[in-house]
């Protein structure tokens, strides 16, 4: 078992109530509810028992996936293989626990990648609700195999707080279990505001998926859904988002606050020539008024000395806002663009490999990102 500690600010039930960062409106579990530890010191909380956020579907084969049952030799086979990774997966819950522990059991042996650390790959991720800064960090749950045990955090001051665990990005998962002492309250997060209760849906490629995040909660998917308080929903396929006609379909099933489809690295200028239109138009026409957000590609770290590179970043941009632009000539309304260009920074320095974005890279992306979604998202 390893351990993380890490020191929190109090944050009593007094304090949440007026500042709202707790929640007194929790539904409690029962200790029913829970598996006793063989010495009775831990009660152990399935998630699914708290509800996931980050699923789209109900109707998938198992409770992690991230497409319904129905996709499967539907889609392409490296889409619905990646659909097994729990990506965007997270669980908010409540606990007056001084000391969480977790268990989660991985569907690969996979832990890592040769640019991606495994606690990105394969770890857990958990944030807490604060009084004045909105969610903070706490701790990671750092996988060493396919079955891991380890306390996240202890030595917490007393109180009652909300917290948000996130699951692997790049593995998936086939039980996740919170553990707290036998004598602590854990439960359900209260439900999120109605404005703020349909999800934005991020469709795209490795890097909407979470490469190469440093863990899971770092990805700009996850750092938009703090800062903008909703629900994310992640179909981040690495090296498969390429707006097949099938996954629009599947898509427009859903009813998010907003599209966002970032795909570019992924598609050639003649398949963004080909396939852009009908794929809007179908999440149109299922859809007239949700809001969709065509984003560009990242321009590579290295594409200043590349001219092939930079080649590539500009061919697939112009492709793609030519169909942006014809679209609207059709009189397609409701359409939004966000240029690449300035996505991860000018200085070079926010890669892993001139592609894939570090922590930095995702905080810049998530910056410009949240330019662009919170009008969307409205007040």
């Amino acid at each position: 078992m390893r351990m993380s500690l890490s020191p929190l600010t109090a944050c009593t039930l007094a304090t949440a109530v007026a500042a709202g960062s707790c929640a007194t409106a929790a539904e409690w579990l029962g200790a029913g509810s829970a598996e006793a530890s063989a010495d009775g010191k831990v009660l152990w909380y399935d998630v699914l028992a708290l509800g996931l956020e980050g699923r789209g579907w109900a109707d998938t084969k198992t409770p992690y996936d991230r497409l319904p049952a129905a996709a499967e030799g539907k889609v392409p086979a490296s889409v619905w293989g990646l659909s097994l990774n729990s990506a965007g997966m997270c669980v908010r819950f409540v606990t007056d626990a001084t000391t969480i522990q977790a268990h989660w059991v991985l569907r690969s042996t996979n832990l890592a990648m040769n640019h991606m650390p495994a606690t990105g790959v394969s770890g857990l991720d958990l944030y807490v609700k604060t009084p004045d800064r909105g969610w903070r960090w706490v701790a990671v749950g750092r996988p060493e195999s396919p079955d891991n045990t380890a306390t996240l955090v202890s030595g917490m001051p007393a109180g009652e707080r909300e917290f948000m665990l996130y699951l692997p990005l790049y593995n998936g998962v086939s039980s996740v279990k919170v553990g707290v002492p036998s004598d602590a309250r854990l439960g359900k997060a209260p439900p999120r505001p109605p404005e703020r209760a349909r999800p934005v849906l991020f469709y795209g490629t490795s890097i909407a998926q979470g490469g190469c995040a440093s863990r899971p909660g770092m990805v700009h998917t996850a750092i938009l859904g703090r800062r903008l308080d909703v629900p994310v929903i992640n179909l981040g396929f690495s090296g498969s988002g390429r707006m097949e006609a099938v996954m629009a379909e599947f898509m427009a099933q859903l009813d998010p606050a907003v599209y966002v489809l970032d795909c570019l690295p992924n598609m050639s200028a003649e398949e963004l020539t080909e396939r852009v239109e009908p794929f809007v138009r179908t999440l149109r026409q299922a859809h007239p008024d949700t809001p969709i957000l065509l984003m560009e590609d990242r321009t590579y770290a290295n594409a200043f000395i590349l001219p092939g590179t930079r080649a590539r970043n500009d061919t697939s941009r112009a492709a793609y806002k030519a169909a942006y632009e014809r679209l609207l000539a059709a009189g397609v309304k409701g359409l939004h663009y966000l240029p690449g260009e300035d996505l991860l920074g000018d200085d070079g320095e926010a890669t892993v490999d001139g592609s894939h974005p570090t922590d930095l890279g995702f905080a810049r992306q998530a910056d410009a990102m949240e330019k662009a979604l919170r009008p969307l998202l409205g007040p």
